[in-house]
């Protein structure tokens, strides 16, 4: 596997999961596009955005995250290994179980502020 500026852990750990899909490096399709944004010369000048196109299953994932080109290559690979494991196995992805954790939190603070509330409001009125 090539070099994308990460730790080798986090490197390794793609290997992985690459593997374990059945994704090869020859069946992706990777082009480098011009990104867009604040980032004055060098957004003009470097194709830093990276687009992957699995050609097996046709899943394509465009990622324009960071400014440097080898780290949102890393970046688009490990979408498009989180997308294949979804596709194929119906797998939650580590940020989709994570964002769900917070939207549990913040139900459960919210409940709880409402709760708080409405036993200030109930303790003034009766005063």
């Amino acid at each position: 596997m090539k070099s994308f500026g990460v730790s080798k852990e986090k490197q390794t750990a793609l290997a992985r999961e690459m593997n374990r899909l059945g994704i090869k490096e020859e069946d992706i399709e990777e082009t480098f596009i011009r990104s867009s944004g604040p980032g004055g010369q060098n957004t003009n000048k470097v194709a830093t955005c990276v687009r992957l196109q699995h050609r097996p299953s046709g899943i394509t994932v465009k990622v324009m995250r960071e400014r440097s080109q080898a780290l949102n290559r890393f970046l688009a690979r490990r979408s498009l290994a989180e997308k294949i494991a979804t596709l194929l196995y119906g797998e939650d992805s580590a940020e989709r179980k994570k964002a769900r954790k917070i939207i549990k939190q913040k139900k459960r603070r919210k409940r709880k502020t409402a709760k708080k509330l409405a036993a200030e409001d109930s303790g003034s009125t009766q005063e």
